[in-house]
């Protein structure tokens, strides 16, 4: 059986690493030229629940605590003064926070040499029947597969073969912000945010970032606003960008304005897009989807990683569990995965809403208490 993974996500990897800990060997096809090809995000929270679980069936929970970042579980809200509202430390609790590319490290060195296939772009799949599919790659290579698995994200070439579903513009837009070395060269900003993860809101807007591994703050600076609002900023033109991201909160504390206008680097605009709430498809004989492709969200629940690491530890063994009955397989490991995807769904889709509502911040400090 020969098994075809896109994407070398975080959960394409636990797909691959679960596979190979029951025997099963696997391909996993990567646009990236390389590991180093892009910096791969800030921290992730872990959750006990799904994360973890992922990481016990992948056989590396041991080595990923070797990897946790100490204290990363702080949290603080402020409102738009910079008034600290609610101010947690790290509790030590079940959701430990970890550099996304140290543990897309882990998981690669926990693979055979070869497993992934770098700078492999899939331009095209087509079923064959009996369940096989047919991959092409820019170049003109192509690669004949009995279990196709979709793990490229948002925008999947895999998804139109099960499902006709696009992501939709979720009404919020990020600009990511990175400060270098912010204990010595940005004191203010480390301060405002912590240790761990801050939220700084007000209606509509606000400030998402969290301290980094290497010392840096990673900042996501949120807008509800129409989707031609990045479309109509210019990027390339790094002081008027920032300029133009900070009129926007030209009445907030200098302080938090200092997190867009001290940015090492230039701004990253992001979009935040989503697949239906619920999001599903008919079976199809010899392939499926896992992480965004499956059930793409926005990141208000912080469940974007941990879903995708237990999509592919779930399949990995779910597989293992029926050899040679792909279709009974992948029938199991769907039947798991619409509910599961459904609920944290709704979650994000009603967290992002609360974060942004008129009475926030304490719309947030709220829900917190409620949990």
């Amino acid at each position: 059986m020969t098994i075809a993974i896109v994407g070398a996500g975080l959960g394409g990897l636990t797909l691959a690493r679960v596979l190979h800990v029951h025997g099963i060997p696997s391909a996993v096809y990567e646009l990236d030229a390389s590991p180093a090809a892009r910096k791969q995000g800030g921290m992730l929270d872990i959750h006990q629940e799904n994360g973890q679980v992922a990481l016990h069936a992948a056989g590396l929970y041991e080595q990923f605590r070797d990897i946790v970042h100490p204290g990363g579980q702080a949290m603080r809200i402020l409102d738009r003064h910079a008034t600290v509202l609610v101010d947690e430390p790290d509790d030590d609790g079940d959701r430990p926070e970890v550099d996304r590319g140290d543990l897309r490290d882990l998981l690669l060195g926990s693979l055979p040499p070869g497993t992934v296939r770098w700078g492999t772009k899939v331009t095209a799949a087509r079923p064959l029947g009996d369940g096989r599919h047919e991959l092409s790659f820019a170049g003109g290579a192509t690669v004949v597969t009995d279990v196709l698995v979709g793990a490229d994200g948002a925008w999947s070439r895999i998804r139109p073969l099960v499902s006709g579903a696009t992501p939709a513009y979720a009404g919020v837009s990020f600009v990511e912000v990175d400060l270098h070395d912010a204990d010595t060269r940005h004191p203010d900003g480390a301060a405002v945010v912590g240790a761990g993860m801050l939220f700084a809101l007000g209606p509509g807007k606000g400030f998402l970032a969290h301290r980094e591994t290497d010392g840096s703050l990673h900042v996501y600076v949120a807008l509800r606003a129409g989707a031609d609002w990045l479309r109509g900023i210019d990027f390339t033109d790094a002081a008027g960008s920032r300029e133009a991201v900070r009129r926007e909160f030209a009445d907030w504390h200098p302080t938090l304005q200092a997190l867009i206008t001290d940015a090492d680097g230039p701004l990253v605009p992001r979009a935040i897009h989503a697949l239906p709430t619920g999001h599903r498809w008919d079976r199809v004989p010899g392939v499926t989807l896992l992480g965004d492709a499956a059930h793409l969200m926005s990141p208000f629940a912080g469940e974007g990683a941990n879903l995708a690491m237990l999509d592919g530890a779930e399949l990995g063994r779910a597989l293992a569990a029926h050899p040679g009955d792909v279709e009974t397989a992948l029938s199991a490991y769907e039947k798991e995965l619409f509910p599961r995807s459904e609920k944290a769904a709704a979650e994000a889709a009603a967290n992002l809403e609360i974060c942004f509502r008129d009475d926030a911040p304490q719309s947030l400090i709220d829900q917190f208490a409620a949990w």
